[in-house]
């Protein structure tokens, strides 16, 4: 083996980051196949490769056998005490079979599958590197785009962007840079495929967790996340310190944080509520920004009945029933809203029974910003 060899394997450990290992096992299967191939043999070999000498070495692979059924692949167990008196039937013996033009023919048809080789250890290694950030974040670059799906460069492969993984009201171009989420990816025959998303839930949890150094820290935690990518979401917060608001810390000073997170996801409205371990308060918040005068609770269904003052009802329900729809699905309660005068008129409110609660939508640093409001 020239040393030229040696410096080529040397160089593609470094550049690709493929170990020797892989090469050199690569290299061998090249050889055999290229000496069955080229030598018209059938019986099984071996290729050594030494790369202390530089040399490399074909062997024929023959099984001790006592009756010899095809010469090419067995050999008997007289014929092997010949070679070395302490064969026993089962064993295997190799016999050098180098052939003298051997490394010449070899070389031409080796090539094209150490390139093979090669070309799939680095499909794996790309491979392993993303699988490993599915659920993650990345910086793409639009490369290009077709009937349905757009595709996104992320450095070392290109993404597929679906069409219902898209959001609707953003319009891409090639050389625009966004940020996706990895939802999955894929071994296949053409290398590593990586899916990722604009609308999935996930992708607004990595922003908040980019922004808001609380919720990285794991001081402030997103306990729930209902999303309508887009148009509007809503995700619920919890702080372990009673001393740390958990709201307060994810819209950050005039709103700077979030405000960072809307313009990102092109203008999508984004309501902060906190989270409760009781029903009738995280109902109660998850309605913001309409404000609740009274939550009951059916525990066996899962179900509750809110009670809004009879000018708030529309904005509680929202445009096609958006608000209430999302705060059900931040909360995984059915939520059924009755108007003050309907709820009187029904004898369910007031109720003895059930916990009045008055809450006020946001807190008076978000009044400032109509992206929090919801129109009646």
């Amino acid at each position: 083996m020239s040393s030229d060899l040696l410096d080529a394997l040397t160089a593609l450990e470094k550049q690709k980051g493929i170990s020797r290992d892989v090469l050199i096992e690569a290299i061998e299967a090249a050889l055999v196949t290229a000496y069955k191939r080229n030598f018209n043999q059938a019986q099984n070999v071996r290729v050594d490769i030494n790369l202390g000498v530089g040399t490399m070495l074909v062997y024929s692979r023959k099984d001790v056998v006592e009756e010899v059924a095809d010469d090419r692949l067995q050999i008997s167990l007289e014929d092997a005490q010949a070679i070395n008196p302490h064969y026993v039937i089962g064993d295997v013996v190799e016999e050098e079979v180098t052939p003298r033009n051997f490394g010449r023919i070899a070389a031409q048809t080796a090539k094209q599958v150490v390139t093979q080789r090669v070309r799939e250890a680095e499909r794996g290694l790309i491979y392993e590197e993303y699988v490993d950030r599915e659920d993650d974040i990345v910086n793409g670059i639009v490369e290009r785009l077709d009937a349905r799906n757009i595709y996104v460069g992320l450095g070392k492969v290109e993404a597929v962007l679906p069409a219902n993984e898209q959001i609707q009201a953003e319009t891409y171009r090639p050389h625009d840079r966004i940020k996706v989420y990895i939802t999955k990816v894929e071994r296949t025959s053409r290398g590593p495929q990586v899916f990722v998303s604009r609308t999935h839930p996930g992708l607004l949890r990595r922003l908040f967790e980019m922004e808001v150094p609380e919720i990285f820290e794991g001081i402030v935690e997103i306990k729930s996340i209902a999303r309508e990518a887009g148009d509007r979401s809503k995700i619920s917060v919890f702080a372990h310190n009673e001393e740390i608001d958990p709201v307060g810390s994810c819209v950050g000073a005039k709103g700077a944080r979030v405000q960072t997170i809307v313009n990102e996801l092109s203008g999508e409205k984004i309501d902060i509520v906190e989270w409760s371990e009781d029903p009738v308060v995280f109902v109660a918040n998850a309605l913001s920004p309409s404000k609740v005068l009274d939550v009951q609770v059916n525990e066996e269904e899962k179900s509750t009945t809110v009670v809004v003052p009879d000018y708030q009802l529309s904005l509680a329900i929202g445009k096609r029933g958006q608000n209430a729809r999302l705060a059900a699905k931040l909360t995984g309660w059915k939520i059924d809203i009755k108007s003050e005068t309907d709820a009187r008129e029904l004898g369910i409110y007031p109720n003895e029974n059930s916990p009045k609660v008055i809450l006020e939508s946001l807190d008076d640093e978000m009044d400032d910003f109509d992206f929090y409001k919801d129109e009646e």
